[in-house]
């Protein structure tokens, strides 16, 4: 459950400093923020029950574990009624392979990130999706060949802290 919790410089730097590293030590975010560690957990235990912290992850390098496709899609609906994106999001939420989904301005609706195993299995899902008859008018597909860089990380700092 989420209450709401205004958000200072130090919470800020908190949330920076643990989406760099989740599992530093309360002891060792106390430091780096410049509190002791107790009022440094409390704030922690406020952040997560305002709902400001949603969990905890690993990253994984997928590299390591094998072959995979990275494919971007650009997705047009037939209609542009509340119903029509709500049937279309909730068809994409039940598929694993879709790893993001965004609903754009510009000359299309959605801008959706897959990752799969090769080329037969994105062509399986974007089949299935088709044979579903959720509304898509059109779609285009990208393929990454490469990916330079990922940023894990926002700059929350910067965008939340230096602007006041």
């Amino acid at each position: 459950m989420t209450t709401p919790y205004k958000l200072d410089r130090i919470d800020i730097r908190i949330l920076a400093v643990l989406q760099r590293n989740g599992r530093i030590t309360n002891v060792e975010l106390a430091e780096e923020v410049h509190l002791s560690p107790s009022p440094c957990l409390m704030r922690v235990k406020k952040l997560q029950q305002a709902g400001y912290i949603t969990g905890y992850t690993a990253q994984i390098d997928l590299a390591r574990l094998g072959e995979t496709l990275t494919v971007f899609t650009e997705f047009t609906l037939k209609n542009h009624r509340q119903i029509d994106f709500a049937r279309f999001q909730e068809a994409l939420e039940k598929i694993d392979s879709c790893v993001e989904c965004h609903l754009v301005s510009g000359g299309y609706d959605y801008l959706v990130k897959f990752v799969t195993s090769g080329i037969a299995d994105y062509q399986t899902i974007l089949e299935g999706l088709i044979d579903r008859d959720i509304g898509i008018d059109k779609y285009f597909s990208f393929v990454v060949l490469k990916t330079p860089f990922v940023k894990q990380q926002i700059p929350l700092t910067r965008l939340f802290v230096d602007r006041e």
